[in-house]
Parts: structure tokens; C-alpha cells; sequence
């Protein structure tokens, strides 16, 4: 069986849970006997540290030519000549460094055309793709990295005949920012596109029921698949004489409610409840991340807890491994509500526990693994309480610490994934 994955690009400057999901995917397939699997990239080029063997070193639907000709007039019918010379490797690899924006203003209807297809992928990229797609034999399967592309579905499955699979995983992080009616309309039209999907594919039963509850789909062909991952090997030892240490491990955004950890943070330190603690930062950003980081930075310094923080400057390899041996406690308190949360499996395999907001999917990832606690209401307060209970109660901190490592590796590894996703494409 052949299986094609279509990835859409982050850019790579910081930790894309949705762009690891993919590669998490594309590792875990292959492990499969009978099974062929590559990957092509779309909008940019991956990234280098998850580039694998049989990722593809072409690029289609370049995102600098598609958004060109979204945007400015003189570019909507640009030739082919000069849509291969926007899409040359360096100057997609510069837009990728500028990637990471989280404002939907003025991509409303690029949003909308990518999901339905018609304008965003024209008839002569959709035709270099099949074209491609079908030089060493038609494949089995076209697995779409998310539904904002659904566009794509329809024009494959119509000129390839092939079946064709969708991931989903916060999509309603973007469109749920849109204004109206752009909202209402994207979701209309996933519903109307997802007709041309065999199979979708979600990590948790929170993320079915959002998607359904938005699109009004019956998803009766939504599968729900834990994300699972072989744990990296460790690297270096613990260092048990240092003082305590908070983690985030994410993009470090507003998004992702760094702010709030901060402020617990600075709270904990400040009222003397754990007055040696420190925070270990790590997950990379962008430059529409800077000024948010720069004003956290400065309140901290304000409080005189500058030489307390330390921020990793990679997120991957050895560096991340380094910095889950040295944390005890990790938070991401996210603003929106998470359709999963890779980086509680993430800190869980290394035997650190997690706390977060009882929101979105966490307490049903929390309850699978067994690795952390959650709080409700979301508040500075209750956060703070939450981590106080870890912090001071070291044996509870540790029990949950050593569950979640077992859970994590053994029933969430790409093993158990990988069987998951060959039912869904149906070999064997």
C-alpha cells in the first residue's frame, strides 16, 4: 500500500504541535509492514530537523505566490515563469522565518479559498501535483495534513480515484478568530467539503465533537486516534541540588498563555511560597512573538526575578532533553482550548508531571496518562494552587511523574499509533 501525506509548513522557528503530529504520522505509518509512505510539502519547506527519508524536496502551492496573488492585483494571474521564481527555496525558507502570525484579519478569504479550492489551488499547481503524485504509480492513499485544505480532496479524489484522509486538530484555533460571517462560512464550507473525505482522523473525543458541533457533519467517519511517540533518548543527568524549577514547554505566545505562568510565577516567588523558584522556558517564536516576550521579560525584571528565568534557545535533539532534566513541574496554561497537547506526552515520557486548565481536551489527555493534574477555574490563583500542591508534595509529584512515564511509553507509542492509522487506510 502506497501513502501519500500532504504537509502543510510552520516555518520551523518554534514548536508546532500540529507539524510534529504530522511527522509523528509519517514515522509511526512506516513502521508498518507492506506499507510505502512519503510526504510532500505545501506552502513551505519543512524543517530541517524533521526531514526524513522519504520527505520530498519539492514545495507546491508555494506560499509566497499564493498569498501574492490573494493580496495584490497584479499578481492574480501571474505566469507560470515567474510563480517557480517566488517558489525558489531561498525565498520561501525567508517567508519562513516570518511565518507564525495569529491574526485571521486580511486572510479571510484565503482561508476561505483554500478550503474550498477553486481559486487558492489553481488548475495548473492541482495538475503538477497529481502529476507528481502519480510518477511511480498511483498511490492508495492522500492523507491531508488539516481541513483547511480541504480544497484539495475534491480535485484529487476526482482526477485519482484514490482514497483520501484528512487529519483534524485545531483548525478552530484560525477560524474561530474570523470575524462574521467569514466564520460561519468556513465552517459551512469544511461541511460541504468533507464530503470528498473517506476517513478523518483526530487525537482526542473532545476535537470530534468540536469539529461536529461546528460543521454539523454526523462523523460517523471521524476516528479518534491517540497521538503516541517513541520517547527520545535521554541526554545528560538531573541535577538534584538545584533549586525547584518550573517548565513551559511551547511556542512562547500569548496564545499559549506564557503571561499566565509568568504571573503565577511571579506570584509564587513574590508572596514567599516558593521564594527559590525558577522558570525554565523553552519552545521557540516568532518576531510577531517578540514584543509580547519583551514585555513578560520586563515584568519579571521589575519583581528583581531576572536571574531566575532562563530561556532554551532550541526546542529539539539534545537541547529539549536538557531541559526536561532540568525542570520538575510543567504548565502551558493555553488561552484557547487545546484539541490535544503534545507537550503533556512530551514532558510525561520524561517522567516530569504537567499541570493545566481543565479545559478543551486536557483532562481526558491528563486522565489517559495519568502524569499531571488540572485546575478550574483558569485563573492566576487556582494555577497557582495547582503548582504549590506538586512543588510541596514531592512524593504525589513523583508518583505522578513515574505514571505518566509508563502510560506514555506504553500505551502511546507509535507502535499503538501506527495500528490506528493502517485500520483507518484500510491494509491488511
Amino acid at each position: 500500500m502506497k501513502i501519500v501525506y500532504l504537509i502543510t509548513g510552520s516555518g520551523g522557528s518554534f514548536y508546532c504541535a500540529n507539524c510534529y503530529r504530522d511527522m509523528l504520522y509519517f514515522r509511526a505509518i512506516k513502521k508498518v509492514p507492506g506499507i510505502t509512505a512519503s510526504a510532500i510539502p505545501l506552502y513551505l519547506p519543512p524543517d530541517k530537523n524533521n526531514t526524513e527519508t522519504g520527505f520530498d524536496d519539492h514545495v507546491f502551492f508555494g506560499a509566497i505566490s499564493m498569498f501574492l496573488r490573494e493580496k495584490v492585483g497584479m499578481f492574480k494571474n501571474m505566469p507560470v515563469f515567474l510563480e517557480k521564481f517566488f517558489d525558489l527555496k531561498p525565498f520561501l525558507k525567508l517567508a519562513a522565518k516570518q511565518t507564525g502570525t495569529t491574526s485571521t484579519e486580511g486572510f479571510e478569504e484565503l482561508t476561505l479559498n483554500m478550503i474550498e479550492g477553486d481559486n487558492a489551488f489553481r488548475k495548473s499547481e492541482v495538475d503538477r501535483l497529481v502529476k507528481y503524485l502519480s510518477k511511480d504509480g498511483k498511490p492508495d492513499v492522500i492523507h491531508l495534513s488539516n481541513a483547511l485544505i480541504l480544497g484539495l480532496a475534491r480535485q484529487i479524489k476526482n482526477r485519482l480515484k484514490v482514497r483520501v484522509v484528512c487529519s483534524l486538530l485545531n483548525e478552530d484555533d484560525w477560524i474561530e478568530d474570523m470575524a462574521e460571517p467569514w466564520r460561519s462560512r468556513a465552517w459551512q464550507m469544511i461541511a460541504k467539503e468533507a464530503v470528498y473525505v473517506d476517513s478523518f482522523i483526530t487525537p482526542s473525543n473532545y476535537y470530534k465533537e468540536l469539529f461536529i458541533s461546528k460543521t454539523g457533519v454526523k462523523g460517523n467517519n471521524i476516528n479518534v486516534i491517540p497521538l503516541g511517540f517513541d520517547p527520545e533518548p535521554s541526554f545528560g543527568e538531573k541535577n538534584i541540588s538545584r533549586p525547584p524549577a518550573l517548565g513551559y514547554f511551547c511556542r512562547i505566545s500569548n496564545y499559549n498563555g506564557f503571561d499566565k505562568l509568568v504571573d503565577a510565577f511571579i506570584k509564587l516567588k513574590s508572596e514567599k511560597i516558593i521564594p527559590d523558584l525558577t522558570l525554565n522556558v523553552c519552545g521557540g517564536y516568532t518576531g510577531i512573538d517578540k514584543p509580547f516576550i519583551s514585555e513578560q521579560i520586563k515584568k519579571i525584571r521589575e519583581y528583581g526575578f531576572q536571574k531566575s528565568i532562563k530561556i532554551y534557545p532550541e526546542f529539539q535533539g539534545n537541547k529539549k532533553m536538557q531541559f526536561f532534566n532540568d525542570v520538575d513541574v510543567i504548565s502551558v496554561p493555553v488561552r484557547k482550548y487545546d484539541g490535544y497537547g503534545l507537550y503533556i506526552l512530551e514532558a510525561n515520557s520524561s517522567g516530569i508531571p504537567v499541570v493545566q486548565p481543565a479545559t478543551g481536551a486536557f483532562p481526558e489527555i491528563i486522565e489517559r496518562t495519568g502524569g499531571g493534574i488540572t485546575y478550574q477555574p483558569d485563573t492566576i490563583d487556582e494555577l497557582s494552587s495547582a503548582l504549590v500542591k506538586l512543588f510541596t508534595d514531592k512524593e504525589l509529584a513523583e508518583k505522578l511523574g513515574e505514571t505518566g512515564k509508563r502510560r506514555v511509553r506504553s500505551e502511546l507509542s507509535l507502535e499503538k499509533m501506527s495500528e490506528g492509522l493502517s485500520a483507518v487506510y484500510g491494509n491488511g
